[in-house]
């Protein structure tokens, strides 16, 4: 029925005729659905020639499909029942596929984002759901090089106020025609209606309620100017997320209710605990047997045998019911000259009634020092420890002591997932860290697991550095101070957020959430959160400064150097689409070489690079992609060789693809005031570069070309493509 219903409302919408009755009982929904979507976007579908609709019952709130096609293309809407468009997909068939373009040079996009923009936001402005709803879009991508359409995104207002609502959409660069659109809807994600905008709490009172969910530990962090250095610094302790509700004033902890919403919806454990995962990318390679055996007859490299039995000897480890199931030697390139490094990673396990167990060991072939342990076992919920938390503490501290003791006087217990054992790990984890004049220093620490059931050790990872100094603890601001400073960084915000509520049976939407094992599900609320612009890093201690990361640089290519240059504006332009050198400087003034204009041609059609690198293959690369291009041929490849400006002109007329027509004899006239000094084998491409507006009055085609000359020619004959 619903099929023969689509068609009978096709051709009603279509042609205007007038339901049988039957159908206008049966699905007037899809009527109105239709009519409201059409009445808001001021659709006219006269163009399509077929339609249907399919309403999805299986959301929180219904959501129709509607689907017009015919001989130019489609649109495709998703929608609620009162007409909110949720989702806009507007295609176009070619029926005639598109012209290749003469000149395979890249032409700059015909861009006005001042257009595109108006469009995106009246579009915008005609979806939303009228007073209650406000978006403001912005621009996130523009067409590039090789086409592309606008992107705009925007978050949603609600009664004016932040909400989790968003939207996004796609505007047509050539004719500034809208796509594509989706939003999110508070219908299908949570409970409940909107709010009233109006708060009883103060902005004030939770601000005050907020500084009690806040903490910060003081620790020592590397400098970003010296990773030798490290300075004393103001940490926030990350716990849970909080929000204040405005209609009653109390604080609530949202991390709770989060978990708490998911509890029966079938989370669970694995059957297997692992205090890492086995990963192969401990391996530096794959190697053959053959290229195994050859690895351990390299200098100074142990056998298998030799490090098995050097890990035996530790009885910390446990090894004497494990079995070695493989070992696996691996070359690791050194850097900045220091010598290769060899390493084995050897695999043990042992069977038991509650299942496998395995232990990886990853040493140093040479030495046979261990560098990381990991190891895997059975989860289960039911048995108990042999050890407390504080008797495995106690061997992870002796274990220390014994094989790494001139570290282990500056360690102390800085972290411990001690609560897993309890819910069923085999495996206790401990993390000491440096501690310098009373004060953590993190980035150096020891982590070892110990087995619960026999205190053995199961897992070992470290990272110690001997060539570190700490900042001295005189003169830091108070813990206090630094909470204040801290508070300081955030702005207390009144919005809409989702937050958690307990389900209650009786209601249909909430009776299928319970079936599905939700305890809670998301109501809209208006309250206060803490909010800030950029991510704060901590307070300095020193000078009682929050220290935020460093601010990202602009995307694409920039230069320091172009100043008020000449040719700025064609450099700028080139570098907005990612055409040029992959440096800080450009180098405007400087005479240009074969390598520079090649580099700059390359970068039309692949990723920038510097022509000061000395990567060879790179250079090959090149120079194999230019006589692709029909630039030039290998017997004229000169890295170095200063080009004159007609040489650099008939390379750029290659390269766009006039060079045959360039070469055609006695056809071409110019107007240059330096016509007789052109070589009879120039004149034509002398002549394009007139015509195409490439050059001006004078060819000056004997000149030395420079870095600037060369942009603004390729500039130009971009802008005429």
């Amino acid at each position: 029925m619903k099929k023969v219903f689509a068609l009978l409302l096709s051709m009603a919408l279509l042609c205007g005729t007038a339901l049988p009755a039957l159908a206008v009982t049966s699905d007037v929904r899809l009527i109105q659905v239709t009519q409201a979507v059409k009445d808001t976007l001021d659709l006219d579908t006269a163009v399509y020639t077929d339609f249907y609709g399919v309403c999805q019952e299986d959301t929180l709130a219904p959501v129709w499909d509607l689907t017009w096609t015919g001989d130019s293309g489609s649109l495709t809407i998703e929608s609620l029942e009162d007409g909110t468009i949720l989702y806009y997909m507007l295609s176009e068939y070619r029926q005639v596929p598109e012209p290749i373009a003469n000149s395979p040079l890249p032409s700059f996009p015909e861009e006005n984002d001042g257009a595109a923009s108006a469009a995106a936001q009246t579009f915008v402005d005609k979806v939303l759901r009228g007073e209650s709803e406000s978006a403001k879009v912005s621009l996130i991508r523009s067409p590039g090089l090789d086409g592309g359409d606008y992107r705009f995104t925007a978050d949603i207002l609600l009664n004016g106020l932040p909400s989790p609502l968003s939207l996004s959409l796609t505007v047509r660069a050539k004719d500034h025609i809208v796509t594509q659109f989706s939003r999110d809807v508070p219908d299908n994600a949570c409970l409940g209606g909107i709010p009233s905008p109006i708060p009883i709490a103060t902005q004030a009172q939770a601000s005050a309620l907020f500084r009690n969910t806040q903490a910060l530990r003081l620790e020592y962090v590397r400098t970003d100017d010296d990773p030798t250095y490290a300075i004393l610094r103001y940490l926030p302790e990350y716990g849970h997320d909080f929000y204040v509700d405005a209609s009653t004033g109390k604080l609530v902890d949202l991390t709770e209710l989060e978990g708490a919403m998911y509890k029966g919806t079938g989370a669970g454990n694995s059957d297997t605990a692992a205090e890492a995962p086995a990963a192969a990318e401990e391996n530096g390679s794959s190697l053959t047997e053959a290229e195994q055996a050859g690895i351990q007859k390299l200098e100074g490299v142990q056998s298998k045998e030799a490090l098995d039995a050097g890990l035996r000897s530790v009885k910390e480890y446990g090894l004497t019911a494990y079995t070695l199931v493989s070992a696996a030697y691996s070359i690791w390139e050194g850097k900045d000259g220091e010598e290769d490094s060899v390493t084995c990673t050897l695999r043990y396990s042992r069977s038991a009634e509650d299942g496998a167990w395995s232990r990886t060991f990853i040493v140093d072939a040479k030495s046979g020092v261990v560098s990381r342990l990991y190891s895997q076992g059975p989860w289960n919920e039911e048995w108990e420890a042999a050890l407390t938390a504080e008797e495995a503490q106690s061997k992870a501290e002796s274990f220390l002591a014994a094989y790494y003791p001139g570290h282990s006087g500056h360690l102390d217990l800085y972290d411990s997932s001690t609560d897993r054992v309890a819910e069923g790990s085999p495996f206790y984890s401990f993390t000491f860290a440096r501690q310098e004049n009373g004060y953590f220093f993190p980035d150096h620490f020891y982590t070892v697991g110990i087995d619960a059931i026999d205190g053995t050790v199961s897992g070992l990872s470290f990272l110690y550095e001997e060539d570190m100094t700490f900042d001295d603890p005189d003169s830091i601001v108070a813990a206090d101070a630094a909470l204040n400073i801290w508070m300081s960084t955030y702005d207390v915000t009144l919005g809409y957020l989702y937050v958690p509520e307990p389900l209650v049976s009786g209601d249909d939407a909430q009776d299928k959430l319970l079936q599905l094992g939700f305890q809670s599900f998301y109501h809209l609320k208006l309250g206060y959160t803490l909010e800030r612009e950029a991510r704060c890093l901590g307070v300095d201690a020193k000078t009682g400064e929050p220290v935020f990361p460093p601010e990202p640089g602009p995307e694409g290519l920039t230069y320091t150097d172009l100043g008020n240059h000449w040719a700025r504006e064609a450099v700028e332009t080139l570098a907005k689409y990612d055409v040029g050198y992959a440096s800080d400087t450009f180098g405007p003034d400087q005479p240009l070489t074969q390598w520079d204009l090649l580099c700059l041609l390359y970068s039309l059609d692949y990723s920038p690079l510097d022509p000061a690198s000395e990567d060879q293959d790179l250079r090959e690369e090149v120079y194999a992609a230019a006589y692709r291009a029909g630039i030039l041929t290998k017997a004229e490849r000169s890295d170095s060789a200063l080009l004159n400006r007609g040489t650099v002109i008939q390379m750029l007329l290659d390269r766009a693809g006039y060079g045959k027509v360039a070469q055609l004899k006695g056809i071409f006239i110019c107007s240059y005031a330096d016509r007789d000094a052109i070589p009879e084998g120039e004149l034509g491409y002398a002549a394009l570069a007139q015509g195409l507006g490439l050059a001006g009055d004078t060819y000056a085609g004997q000149r030395t070309a420079t870095r600037a000359e060369a942009a603004v020619l390729l500039y130009r004959l971009m802008q005429g493509q």
